[in-house]
């Protein structure tokens, strides 16, 4: 056989085998957990979704999609009745009987980590890559997710050269009742820190604090997350059920943000990096360095 003929036979060989691989990939997917929406989507998956639960807001064209419901809430009726081939989501999602019975259909589940670290990003992203088949895309998302987070942390450090890290809480909430405090090992915590602020929160995950301990922390900058409401509604709904806020040094001072809730949930996501920038300009505003 001519090089030439043997070339074009592997070449088909190879071009079966590929279409027979992709075929045996689940091709019906539904997801709960906004970040991982956002990476299946980013991964070229979306035309795959055919459900996802509320907190899977970006990219907009998701809102179109049949919900499931809040991710820890969730009903096997509802995801059956999407008949998928795959139902992902991250520890968060629940109830874990609703889980079982999912199971129990001849659904493939696949669990992921919430953990916001880069190493569990890296594990999450390159397994969504393989059940996708799309792992060369998935390295590329990775590569340039990193590019970001250093470019990031040049420009934090250069900040600091001309002022220090403010004290910073960041309070999520809901129409403006008492809200919770976002602590260490929460995707809030990393993104405070690697936007170049210094968390006051000591405690482990989202918790609620006394109105006095909102006074005695007396943060320099309050981000707030409100899960019913947006812009200067969900300002003033804060302000009004927490009036002890109107004493801070943040709001003497005018540094009170609006962060997207669902950018806290299920894992690190793809617009992050975005939002480091927006929140470190609101960190160390005009001259300090920018």
């Amino acid at each position: 056989m001519r090089l030439s003929t043997r070339v074009a036979v592997l070449c088909v060989g190879l071009f079966v085998s590929h279409q027979a691989a992709a075929a045996d990939l689940p091709q019906r997917w539904v997801s709960a957990g906004g970040a991982l929406s956002e990476w299946v989507s980013a991964l070229g998956g979306e035309a795959k979704l055919v459900g996802v639960d509320t907190t899977s807001q970006h990219p907009e064209s998701l809102k179109a999609l049949p919900s499931i419901g809040y991710q820890r809430s969730l009903s096997a009726e509802g995801i059956l009745s999407l008949r998928p081939d795959i139902l992902v989501g991250t520890e968060e999602m629940g109830p874990p009987p609703v889980i079982s019975q999912v199971k129990s259909a001849k659904v493939q589940v696949e669990l992921f980590s919430a953990q916001a670290d880069l190493s569990t990003l890296e594990k999450n992203v390159t397994h969504l890559g393989q059940l996708l088949g799309a792992q060369d895309k998935a390295a590329q998302l990775l590569q340039s997710y990193q590019q970001q987070l250093d470019a990031q942390k040049t420009r934090v450090a250069e900040a600091q050269t001309h002022q220090k890290a403010p004290g910073v809480l960041l309070l999520v909430g809901h129409a403006g009742g008492k809200p919770l405090i976002a602590g260490k090992d929460t995707a809030a915590d990393w993104l405070l820190q690697r936007a170049g602020g210094h968390n006051l929160a000591t405690h482990t995950g989202y918790k609620p604090f006394s109105q006095e301990s909102l006074a005695e922390l007396n943060p320099e900058v309050l981000v707030f997350a409100d899960r019913a409401l947006t812009g200067d509604a969900a300002k003033a709904a804060l302000f009004k059920e927490n009036p002890i806020l109107d004493t801070s040094r943040a709001a003497k001072a005018g540094r009170v943000f609006e962060l997207d809730p669902t950018l806290l949930v299920g894992g690190l996501g793809p617009r992050l990096p975005a939002a480091l920038k927006a929140l470190s300009d609101s960190f160390y505003p005009a001259k300090g360095g920018q």
